[in-house]
């Protein structure tokens, strides 16, 4: 295997054998196969020192593609993001594609990454995607790496643009700084879902020892295959944001102040660009955040969905320099958070579904504004199944149509794709993690053209005397009243998430789910990692069934609904709920009521989170 560390390899397994023959198999494969001298030494110390429990977390499971792809945290060990992981994961790409296209060598592969991982640690998100480049270099394909760290969502526009046959995305977005990624999109610009992601992995597993040649880093810089799409991208990306720009004029005259903090991300150039396409002033940025930092050193965690608490220096400099709006993009610039003055000198956070309501209004108002051809009744939004239904309401009195997906936007993104090739008009999609995709340019959520949308929107309401919270409220009295509420527990044994979604499924007796909950009746079950639905008539789901995660929704004949489900991403369970009023009517402060009481008995007696251990994450 050409390994000159191979005979100490040797002499140290047989010297620290485990006394476990499949374990003892998995490091000898890793301290024959890992040459980052880094991740080797990890395992030859926990070797040397008889951890053979973390050496068969490490070593003894592979990740899996998740709602996002892979993610895990940074270190050695077939189940982590590493250089030989990385590896491995692009081997079997290339096996995939090299049968799925035919012409994959000039068609070639799209390449980005963020700014994670120390440069020391050689495990930078910029040396993960140097790697995933060599590998396909070294087989002859074309390889589109871009020169510098770029948002998640220029990956699938330029597999777009350029006609790759894929695209790989190094990055874990907003999760903690020790976590790193790698998302895969394919030639249509969207997320890979099934089989892809299975087929990608089995030929992980049939051919999984590197390529000499994958190692050489060095390719990028020597190999004619080679090219940066940096500057043909940005230039393509920001002209056709121009199509999502309604009102440049109003826009060039505003006296609204727009301070945009990109969390220690890649966000901050990209911003700037896409306000100055739309003829603003650029946002204020917030200087400690506004270059990139693998350590997140000025935020609890990099998620902008966690609201004020982690907005501190956005929402200070806004009062200081006197603007109205924040703007936060995570750390890969795929997911937006919103922050709004009030008159009464509060700030309102919107929640991911808020927004929603008001970016799903916005791109409405504007297509109807703008005297398109296409009618009504194929004209589309599209949003996830634990997102707020509130769109569903608007496009119900509208006539636009409104589908749901799984949740994770490679759902969203593969069904828009399918409209569009139907010709069909697609305005506006979202998930209620303060995912959004304003038209239909990038199919992945996309921070950087949210954006700017909303501060054209706000702009667009200033001049009518309305802020945004004052335009949800009428919003809301016009389509009724939808009062979500959004939250997780953590929990870090994966056993203990199997056994709290088994009860409920066999609650009262196998296979009976639960008939009431506190004093509220359960109207509707529908599971979709067992593909049921206790509503249809053939009992089920019409959602694709997932069975590599848990999700579960109530349906309560108070009108509640309620869906708990693991996350893609993290060891979280979470839990969504929604209140509908109906339109024009409607008490909120009923619904918010009803809405807290199911919450809390949801929790106690489906989750009972003391009894299993769970902490508690206010959102």
């Amino acid at each position: 295997m050409g390994d000159p560390t191979g005979d100490v390899n040797s002499n140290l397994l047989i010297r620290s054998s485990t006394g476990d023959s499949e374990l003892d198999a998995a490091v000898w494969q890793w301290l024959q196969w890992d040459k980052n001298a880094k991740t080797r030494g990890q395992i030859e110390t926990l070797l040397q020192d008889g951890r053979n429990k973390e050496l068969r977390d490490r070593l003894c499971s592979r990740m899996s593609f998740g709602t996002a792809g892979l993610r895990s945290a940074m270190g050695a060990g077939f189940s982590r993001i590493n250089d030989l992981t990385v590896i491995q994961t692009t081997q079997g790409m290339f096996h995939y594609l090299e049968r799925s296209f035919p012409d994959l060598k000039s068609r070639g592969l799209v390449v980005g990454y963020d700014t994670r991982g120390q440069a020391s640690s050689n495990c930078s998100s910029q040396r993960l995607a140097a790697l995933a480049a060599a590998a396909f270099l070294s087989r002859g394909v074309q390889v589109y790496l871009f020169s510098r760290y770029v948002p998640t969502p220029f990956v699938p526009y330029a597999v777009q643009k350029l006609r790759a046959a894929a695209g790989v995305m190094i990055t874990a977005s907003h999760n903690r700084k020790e976590d790193n990624g790698y998302k895969v999109y394919w030639e249509n610009g969207a997320q890979i879902a099934s089989p892809y992601d299975k087929e990608i992995l089995k030929c992980v597993e049939q051919q999984p020892e590197p390529w000499a040649e994958s190692w050489n880093v060095s390719l990028v810089d020597s190999s004619p295959l080679m090219s940066d799409p940096l500057l043909v991208i940005m230039e393509s990306y920001m002209e056709d944001l121009r199509t999502v720009c309604f009102h440049r004029e109003l826009n060039q005259k505003t006296r609204l102040k727009f301070v945009h903090t990109s969390f220690h991300g890649v966000g901050h150039d990209y911003v700037q660009s896409a306000f100055r396409v739309f003829g603003f002033n650029p946002p204020i940025p917030v200087p400690e955040q506004k270059d990139p930092d693998p350590n997140f050193s000025s935020v609890k965690c990099p998620n902008p969905e966690e609201g004020e608490c982690v907005l501190e220096l956005s929402l200070r400099l806004a009062e200081k320099e006197g603007a109205r709006v924040v703007l936060a993009t995570d750390p890969d610039a795929d997911r937006l958070a919103v922050a709004e003055l009030q008159d009464s000198g509060r700030w309102k956070v919107f929640t991911g579904n808020e927004l929603a309501a008001l970016l799903g209004w916005w791109m409405f108002f504007c297509w109807d504004k703008s005297g398109s051809t296409s009618g009504v009744q194929d004209v589309y939004m599209l949003a996830t199944a634990v997102s707020s239904s509130v769109l569903r309401a608007v496009a119900s009195k509208e006539g636009f149509q409104y589908e749901e997906t799984l949740p994770g936007f490679k759902w969203i993104g593969n069904r828009v794709k399918n409209l569009l090739d139907q010709k069909k008009t697609v305005l506006f999609a979202f998930e209620e993690s303060i995912g959004f995709m304003c038209g239909t340019a990038v199919l992945d959520k996309d921070g950087v053209s949210a954006a700017v949308v909303v501060a054209e929107m706000a702009t667009y309401l200033d001049s009518m005397g309305l802020n945004m919270e004052q335009q949800l409220i009428r919003i809301y009295e016009t389509y009724g009243y939808h009062i979500s509420k959004t939250s997780y527990f953590l929990c870090y044994d994966p056993l203990t998430i199997k056994r709290i979604f088994e009860r409920l499924r066999n609650y009262s007796g196998p296979k009976q789910y639960p008939q009431v909950c506190g004093a509220f009746g359960v109207l509707h079950v529908r599971d979709v990692t067992m593909g049921y639905d206790s509503s249809q008539q053939n009992k089920r789901c019409l959602l694709p069934v997932s069975k590599n995660s848990q999700m579960i929704t109530f349906t309560f004949q108070n009108g509640c609904v309620a869906t708990m489900r693991t996350s893609g991403t993290e060891p979280k369970i979470k839990y969504y709920a929604e209140m509908c009023g109906v339109p024009g009517q409607g008490d909120r402060s009923y619904l918010e009521g009803e809405l807290k009481k199911v919450i809390q008995v949801l929790v106690e007696e489906f989750l009972e989170p003391s009894k299993n251990g769970l902490i508690w994450r206010a959102v």
